[in-house]
């Protein structure tokens, strides 16, 4: 969720560096979190006791009682006025703590002000993409290891498994492109290659400078 357009355009503005380095395959900015998020807020009692003294009590008892409408506010603008014995005290975002409950296939995590939901379920799309991605690491670590040189062009023999067999037919030209092969041959069983692990696949991988 965005506060604002300026916001906005400062997370589209860096979209593709944050998709990069965490592995995200998307992006999406939303102006209403209430259908995805729920946030909770308590008082900050370090920060009220001192500024409120007795009347924190009475104090904490309103931030308890806001509602998600009044936490979006207070977010949003950074204050919210609340009246107490029939004073108007002014709220800031130190006099509370709000977090963001997890909600199920969801990781959320908040922090000054910002708050992120991760959707972590995996698609079957999705797991493919992933082992697929998880070969080309490993791929151009046996590339580096066997000293080749940045350019140079290779063939690829990779011990077949279910898991990666599927992955590939999906992704075989991603994985070609990227590790500079000119063929990728799956066969039941590789001799000297580089075994790999990760997950609950383990499969031996071959390379050939051509």
């Amino acid at each position: 969720p965005v506060l604002d357009n300026k916001d906005k355009a400062q997370i589209e503005a860096i979209a593709d560096l944050v998709k990069s380095e965490v592995n995200v395959k998307e992006i999406e900015l939303i102006d209403d979190a209430s259908g995805i998020l729920v946030k909770e807020i308590k008082p900050n009692f370090k920060v009220l006791g001192p500024r409120f003294g007795k009347a924190m009590g009475q104090i904490a008892g309103k931030i308890k009682s806001f509602q998600q409408e009044d936490i979006v506010l207070l977010e949003k603008t950074g204050q919210k006025e609340v009246e107490v014995n029939g004073n108007a005290i002014i709220l800031t975002l130190e006099d509370v703590e709000i977090t963001s409950s997890d909600i199920e296939g969801w990781l959320v995590a908040n922090q000054s002000g910002i708050t992120v939901a991760l959707d972590v379920t995996i698609s079957p799309e999705l797991k493919k993409e992933g082992i697929s991605r998880e070969l080309v690491n490993r791929i151009q670590n046996i590339r580096k290891d066997s000293g080749l040189e940045v350019t140079d062009r290779i063939n690829i023999v990779i011990q077949s498994h279910n898991e990666i067999d599927d992955a590939i037919q999906s992704n075989e030209q991603y994985i070609m492109d990227e590790t500079l092969a000119n063929d990728l041959t799956l066969i039941q069983t590789v001799d000297n290659g580089t075994i790999v692990e990760f997950d609950d696949i383990v499969t031996s991988i071959q390379i050939k400078k051509i």
